[in-house]
């Protein structure tokens, strides 16, 4: 056997004191448009779900859903008034008093599958009309929300004739009728969430969409008319936030469910201080995505873009604060710069397309506002230079560095691509900064250590808090948060114990 030769020395990948070179993209990266073409099949206008039938508002009003993309009309949407959410009321609790409240799980289990199976058939026709009806990319649309939407229904689906084991050593029953006030960043997916529970339990419902964002849950009225569920089991009524109100504080409603930001969530709350209604809140957060000097970084950097970036920081639960352990926080900052060059923000209809449009104008303001508070404050801004569409609402990949805890940036829910870069020295520092906040909806860890995740997950005030990766969903994880985001739980079993009563 012949002598082992040493093997010809290579380069350092890192040679001490040397930076990392900086990687020019260029032409490289623009790539050929790759435009999805399915047919969404939308209507030029939609009425009210009110008791399985489409009808007309009784103001004979409607309002254009506008596609963000490009600003042109989708659909005209019905507006509904007090007399209409009375009219769904009226439909969801002759429902539950004399069809879908006296069902057996088994049964109503079968419909929540059809639900399942129906929205799977027409999925590429649902995320099509998701991405233009709220400007998010359509991989994310294709990949993401329809199928976790889906996946939701299935999920509870399983557990409708399995109640008996929701409460060990408990009977559950289900409340009656409920209200349902859904948000714009993700309003098939959130539908399902509100949607899956209460029906799985044996509850009606009444649910009003955002605004900007109704015709998913109209095209689902669709869906549930074809899988023949008795009238007045869901209702869908859109409009203005007057139409939530009415929603919300309707006599009829035994339980109320809200998902959006945390200054309405307190209004209703007011509101329904004093009465017996359930409620469950899903608010507003300012995420800590944690990131120690162990960590993968190249993993982490992954992680950190698809936690502000995913559905362009339209996500409550958005990494929004990044927290870097001193001895790694040039490394990372620079490998993040550079994986941000790389994002293509254009044409949420275009597969390529990383970053989409900002769902309406009045939120684009709201970015533009916070983002110029950040500048005026002092924190070092890092966009990358890249070309946005002339019409349509787009904002470029942010990062701000050199934050400090009194910047508004590191305070205030953005609610957009904008991410801001704090550092700590020590864990007990990173746990002080990562809670000091009003919110408490998520975290992200990233380390190397089991023992520092459990401790960091035991130390972090938030209702979720990610092990080496972030925005990772599933219909039996419960999910919801802590102090300004808010209570309750929505997924898995803690969540279909929000939709019924111990007996």
């Amino acid at each position: 056997m012949p002598a082992l030769t040493p093997e010809k020395k290579r380069p350092a990948a890192r040679s001490a004191g040397r930076p990392l070179p900086e990687l020019i993209f260029g032409d490289l990266w623009e790539y050929d448009p790759a435009t999805e073409t399915a047919d969404p099949k939308l209507k030029p206008r939609y009425d009210l779900f009110i008791g399985g039938k489409f009808v007309a508002p009784a103001s004979g009003k409607y309002f254009d859903s506008i596609n963000p993309a490009n600003e042109t009309k989708l659909a005209e949407i019905a507006q509904a008034n007090a007399a209409d959410v009375d009219a769904a009321y009226a439909a969801a609790q002759k429902a539950f008093t004399t069809t879908w409240g006296k069902l057996p799980g088994k049964e109503r289990a079968k419909y929540i599958y059809r639900l399942a199976r129906l929205l799977q058939d027409r999925a590429r026709e649902f995320a099509v009309a998701e991405t233009m009806d709220g400007g998010k990319p359509i991989k994310e649309s294709r990949d993401f929300d329809v199928p976790m939407a889906a996946a939701h229904f299935f999920y509870h689906a399983g557990w409708a004739d399995k109640l008996d084991y929701v409460a060990p050593g408990r009977k559950v029953a289900p409340l009656g009728v409920v209200g349902q006030v859904i948000p714009w960043n993700f309003p098939l997916l959130m539908m399902a969430w509100k949607l899956a529970p209460a029906l799985a339990m044996g509850n009606t419902i009444v649910i009003k969409p955002a605004e900007t964002t109704s015709v998913t849950a109209l095209k689902f009225a669709e869906i549930i008319q074809d899988a023949g569920l008795p009238p007045g089991t869901v209702n869908i009524v859109t409009g203005f936030g007057d139409t939530g109100a009415a929603v919300m504080n309707h006599p009829t409603a035994v339980k109320v469910a809200f998902t959006g930001s945390t200054e309405v969530g307190k209004i209703i709350m007011r509101s329904l201080a004093g009465t017996d209604k359930k409620m469950t809140m899903e608010l507003g957060g300012k995420a800590a995505n944690i990131v120690f000097d162990d960590a993968p970084l190249d993993q982490a950097v992954e992680g950190i873009v698809n936690g502000i970036f995913f559905n362009q920081g339209h996500v409550c639960c958005a990494g929004s604060r990044l927290l870097v352990h001193e001895p790694v926080a040039a490394a990372v900052l620079a490998k993040l710069k550079t994986r941000i060059r790389t994002l293509r923000v254009g044409d949420p209809l275009d597969k390529n397309t990383d970053i989409g449009a900002i769902n309406s104008k009045e939120q684009l303001t709201r970015i533009e506002k916070l983002v110029a508070a950040g500048v005026k404050e002092g924190a070092d801004l890092f966009q990358p230079a890249c070309k946005l569409p002339a019409k349509g609402y787009y904002f470029r990949p942010t990062v701000f560095s050199g934050v400090s805890m009194s910047h508004r940036i590191a305070r205030e829910e953005i609610f957009g691509p904008v991410l801001s870069v704090l550092t700590f020295r020590t864990l007990d520092e990173a746990v002080e900064k990562a809670n000091n906040t009003a919110y408490g909806l998520s975290a992200g860890v990233w380390t190397d250590k089991g023992s520092r995740i459990l401790k960091m997950s035991t130390e972090l005030k938030a209702g979720v808090v990610w092990a080496n990766t972030y925005n990772k969903f599933d219909p039996t994880s419960p999910f919801g948060g802590y102090k300004e985001s808010g209570f309750g739980r929505e997924g898995g079993r803690q969540g279909l114990l929000d939709y019924c009563k111990l007996i």
